[in-house]
């Protein structure tokens, strides 16, 4: 289970209760969460970070001005980031780096401060563009001036590919490849069609019939990984889970 947003830290509390209820009554093999960080404190990491088994924490630049220029804080960001990412390691969670590659990055080096923080997963998806979504001034955010191509992308890819940790996503694998459940608890069928019904009405199995998942794209951009912070401690998950 992973809960991104928007912002997850937004409601804290109610994060909290899900990622302990994943684990102490479902005993999911994976919790994890998708922040910015900037809400991310201490106090709720001692109360709820031992049911996280990761924390994905997005960082787009290693140069502040530019993060602010992106939109990413108001110059103080790196300096919670590695905060956050020490934390985080001193309690036993995974650490991530989230990095939308973009006009303003993507010809950044960025391989010196991944090798200092040194993540289990450093994924960078490049700039989606997503029809009626961030595709014109008419949308809720407008994304092209922050497009690149392909090429751009590659040669980012080139750059820092020899990173362990690295993880790339270009757009030919992004659009599908993911399970996503809105706030309505609806399975999103990203660019190819309206959501589903909500599992809270028609289940899970009937929602999936009719969903569009890519498969191969998943497993092409690394879906499947160790993604347990400790494959003692989770119990096996209940028969009903397993659709």
């Amino acid at each position: 289970m992973n809960f991104a947003g928007g912002e997850p830290f937004v409601k804290p509390k109610m994060l909290g209760e899900l990622a302990k209820y994943c684990k102490e009554e479902l005993h999911l093999e994976s919790v994890s969460v998708v922040t910015n960080g900037s809400k991310v404190t201490e106090g709720w990491l001692s109360e709820y970070g031992k049911y996280l088994d990761i924390m994905a924490v997005s960082c787009d630049s290693f140069n502040e001005d530019t993060n602010v220029k992106i939109g990413r804080g108001k110059g103080f960001h790196l300096a919670h980031f590695e905060k956050l990412c020490q934390t985080c390691k001193e309690q036993g969670i995974k650490f991530k780096v989230n990095t939308v590659v973009n006009r303003y990055n993507f010809d950044e080096d960025m391989n010196e401060p991944i090798k200092r923080i040194a993540p289990f997963r450093w994924k960078c998806f490049q700039v989606l563009i997503v029809e009626g979504e961030n595709d014109c001034n008419q949308t809720l955010r407008d994304a092209r001036e922050f497009a690149i191509s392909d090429e751009e992308f590659n040669r980012f890819c080139q750059a820092h590919s020899h990173n362990r940790c690295f993880v790339p996503e270009g757009n030919n694998v992004m659009r599908s490849s993911y399970l996503l459940l809105d706030e309505y608890m609806r399975f999103l069928n990203k660019g190819v069609g309206d959501p589903t019904k909500s599992i809270l009405d028609v289940g899970v199995p009937a929602a999936l019939a009719n969903v569009y998942w890519d498969e191969e794209g998943f497993n092409e951009r690394g879906g499947v990984y160790d993604w347990t912070r400790s494959s003692d401690c989770n119990p096996e998950a209940p028969p009903k889970l397993d659709w």
